[in-house]
């Protein structure tokens, strides 16, 4: 155990060292820098890392990437997509000193990595222009660990009810905005092949219920999943597959994901975010559907949301030059152009409003939402306490074991691990 620690901390101080060693050229370029340019009138590079997206989203990056340089004639923006095991590689980066200036980061990676002292505070570069004011509050909550700012999140989704506007009114069943209305319209739902609920089993998408009953699934940054609260929250999942028949994992009719079995319309209702929506219109025109806040638990309402940030590297020597990147990026116009499409999301209200997605007829259920979600972060461990969780829910999910018992189980092993870190 003590040389796992011995092994993460030197890791950490390498790191570390690295960018004091490299203080002297970072004083320099800082010096240097002023608006963007050097003193000999040379642009300044500043690179940007992140995965890939479909066509549309890449063109629209593109373009907001153009638009910036343009606003911004003595900076230029290399762009470089990391296809594959995207943390992995930044990470290993970011130990060796050659990370991106600026470069994605996922929520739910958030906090361990900013624990490691890689990413640099932005609150220094904040101007009351910024507006901070506008993004929506849990999401950019996020990315601020001790009351310092590490990130602005671009874009987002939450989770919505999807369903099936003709299976509905052909069963007689009005969207449920209730669990317990969910549950019996499943229960109508389901017949001639069809099932009311495609679910998918897992933490990600179970957070928001698993904690509807005011249990908490992690505490002090350790599993706390197998609290009678949470176990009772879960339980109608467990008892719609198991008992009523009318719940049913994708890979179980042989599709991939919710989007998939709601389109082959297999399933009446599933629980998704806006990446359905591009997803439904590309591959199934056809489907009438329409979308709903999530039902509502003891009259409360809750959903999840997963966000990304633009975050600077604190080894950075461009750190001007990066903030002007970023809150373009994260800025009003630069997010409208990025969120233009509908494929993401905009985290500013007032964009949002402007692009008229709290009003869209398909949208407005997910941005409703962001204002009361759960993101999908909890801690530096949530991924030890995501695995186990998920290894034992699906076994209580395919009815092969007890939800009490197998949540027991998987806490003990996920705090067993995080005790061993």
């Amino acid at each position: 155990m003590k040389s796992k620690k011995w092994l993460s901390a030197l890791g950490v101080t390498s790191l570390l060292l690295a960018g004091v060693l490299s203080g002297c050229s970072s004083d320099d370029a800082s010096s240097k820098e002023g608006n963007g340019s050097t003193e000999d009138g040379e642009k300044i590079e500043v690179s940007l890392a992140g995965w890939g997206g479909n066509p549309t989203e890449e063109k629209l990056l593109k373009q907001t990437l153009d638009d910036f340089e343009k606003k911004h004639p003595d900076i230029d923006v290399k762009y470089e997509v990391i296809s594959e095991q995207y943390m992995d590689v930044m990470k290993t980066r970011l130990v060796g000193g050659e990370a991106a200036d600026v470069f994605y980061l996922d929520a739910f990676e958030a906090p361990a990595l900013i624990e490691t002292g890689v990413i640099q505070p932005l609150d220094e570069f904040i101007t009351e222009d910024f507006d901070v004011e506008d993004f929506e509050k849990p999401l950019a909550e996020a990315f601020v660990v001790d009351g310092k700012t590490y990130g602005f999140p671009k874009d987002y989704s939450t989770l919505a009810l999807f369903y099936n506007k003709k299976m509905l009114a052909d069963a007689g069943v009005e969207v449920p905005k209730t669990m317990e209305e969910f549950r019996e319209a499943a229960k109508k739902l389901t017949k001639d092949g069809v099932y009311g609920f495609g679910v998918a089993p897992e933490l990600a998408r179970m957070y928001w219920l698993a904690e509807s009953k005011g249990g908490e699934v992690v505490k002090d940054n350790k599993a706390n999943f197998a609290s009678s609260d949470v176990v009772e929250a879960l339980q109608p999942i467990i008892e719609m597959h198991n008992v009523d028949k009318t719940a049913v994992e994708p890979k179980e009719v042989g599709v991939n994901w919710g989007g998939e079995i709601f389109g082959q319309e297999k399933a009446a209702m599933v629980i998704e975010g806006n990446w359905a929506i591009p997803f439904l219109a590309d591959t199934f025109p056809d489907v009438e559907y329409g979308t709903a806040e999530l039902p509502a638990v003891d009259g409360k309402k809750s959903t999840m949301a997963y966000s990304v940030a633009y975050v600077m590297n604190a080894q950075s020597e461009k750190k001007e030059a990066a903030w002007k990147l970023i809150s373009y990026l994260t800025g009003k116009e630069g997010m409208k152009t990025w969120t233009s499409k509908g494929y993401a999301l905009p985290t500013r209200k007032s964009v949002a409003a402007e692009l008229g997605y709290d009003k869209d007829e398909l949208r407005t259920a997910l941005v409703a939402g962001a204002s009361y979600a759960t993101v999908w972060s909890k801690g530096t461990n949530l991924p030890i306490i995501m695995n186990n969780f998920n290894n034992q829910f699906l076994s209580a999910f395919l009815g092969q074991a007890d939800l009490a018992e197998a949540l027991k189980e998987a806490e003990k092993q996920a705090n067993s691990e995080i005790d061993a870190k």
